[in-house]
């Protein structure tokens, strides 16, 4: 499945999510309009409680709306089962956190093959592409190190190679640098940047810190369950960039 660059991968109509019933009930998500392209390096921000999270675990096809409608790649994803809405995030979606999510007695080259384990690519292809995640990412010469073994930074990058090397279409980066120092944020960001770049890779990050938004071309913030703006961003840039 091919994109053209700007084409819609993401697009969400008059989307609600609510949860509970009666007294108890939340109106998480009161009817989002939202449309993201192709290639776009988009920030969801917004405090606590907005529906930034719960519209991101729509957009991962980690739930599903109440009502409205969701395509991803043109496939409305309301009408799909469990089953095929777990296919769609093997075959098309990475996805990178704030806590790495690493398995800590498995070296960086098992934790990046991880997803082509899933996918029953032979052993010998699915290494050589885990090879090439890691390089990609500026960890040659890591690939038997386990977590432990490896910075913080490292640890992300492995992390981002394992989300990177089923070439998915869309990467959704939920706080990526929250365990991060400033310096080591920065690095990380402009790995992001070149593989939305270089790769055409469309990335939807969640945020809560502005000065990580000013890496983005477009920021995207919530609040009570509504979009409260959505504006175009002149990305910052910081030294070369990585990649």
């Amino acid at each position: 499945m091919r994109t053209v660059p700007g084409t819609p991968v993401i697009e969400l109509s008059q989307v609600t999510k609510v949860y509970g019933e009666g007294e108890g009930q939340v109106r998480a998500l009161r009817g989002i309009d939202l449309t993201i392209g192709a290639g776009e390096f988009v920030a969801v921000m917004g405090p606590s409680g907005s529906g930034k999270s719960t519209c991101m675990n729509i957009l991962g096809c980690l739930d599903t709306p109440t009502s409205g409608t969701y395509k991803l790649l043109g496939v409305p994803v309301g009408q799909l089962s469990s089953d095929q809405r777990a296919l769609l995030r093997r075959e098309y979606l990475g996805f990178v956190f704030q806590g790495f999510n690493l398995l800590s007695r498995t070296t960086a080259l098992e934790n990046v093959e991880l997803p082509l384990i899933y996918r029953g690519m032979p052993a010998q292809e699915r290494r050589a592409r885990a090879r090439r995640a890691l390089a990609e990412v500026g960890l040659s010469g890591r690939e038997t190190h386990v977590p432990n073994q490896l910075s913080g930074g490292q640890q992300q990058r492995v992390a981002i190679a394992r989300a990177i090397v089923t070439e998915p279409k869309v990467l959704f980066a939920d706080e990526p640098t929250g365990n991060l120092d400033t310096a080591t944020s920065i690095e990380i960001m402009k790995l992001l940047t070149s593989l939305n770049e270089q790769r055409g890779i469309t990335i939807v990050m969640v945020t809560h810190e502005p000065d990580i938004a000013v890496w983005t071309r477009r920021i995207v913030r919530f609040r009570d369950g509504l979009i409260e703006s959505d504006e175009q961003n002149e990305p910052q840039r910081v030294g070369e960039q990585v990649g």
